[in-house]
């Protein structure tokens, strides 16, 4: 298990198309550890294969508060979608920068696990932000192409403390 270089906005990985996985291997269990202890040593909500240099649709994601319940998504696909939500959103490859997204409120993914057995999962909110913003990914699209207004920067919570002190 590793920590991978997470691959920025202007690298040309990030707007391509991911591979369809064929078959779980044990490159592809490293893969999904590493993709897990870079997405918890970045603080994220979720990650992509591109994102650390990889076109393969993997995606891992992990909403939990504590940070110790991973969902694990290879070749995930939307099957359904369903209402609306208005939020910022930003991203581990857009370091330091938000933007206003429109995303569905909830979603329906079929995906297969480890074990390349078919799944569903289904999310609202955070979970549903989470799950169409990684699949973009994988189809060579972050999220700075749906923001609605300006992309802006984002304050560390010290900055947000000093700007409250002044």
């Amino acid at each position: 298990m590793a920590i991978r270089n997470i691959r920025e906005i202007g690298d040309s990985v990030l707007t391509k198309v991911s591979r369809e996985v064929k078959e779980v291997d044990k490159r592809l269990l490293v893969l999904i550890d590493d993709m897990l202890d870079t997405l918890y040593h970045a603080e994220g909500v979720g990650l992509a294969a591109p994102q650390i240099g990889v076109l393969k649709r993997v995606v891992v994601i992990d909403v939990s508060e504590e940070g110790n319940d991973p969902i694990i998504l290879i070749n995930p696909e939307i099957i359904a979608t369903d209402g609306c939500q208005v939020g910022d959103e930003g991203c581990l490859s857009v370091p330091g920068k938000v933007g206003t997204v429109e995303r569905p409120n909830y979603v329906k993914v079929k995906a297969y696990d480890k074990d390349m057995k078919e799944f569903t999962i289904e999310g609202t909110e955070l979970l549903a932000r989470a799950l169409c913003h990684e699949i973009d990914h994988l189809n060579g699209i972050l999220y700075v192409e749906k923001v609605t207004g300006d992309i802006r920067d984002v304050m560390s919570s010290e900055e947000v403390d000093e700007a409250n002190e002044e």
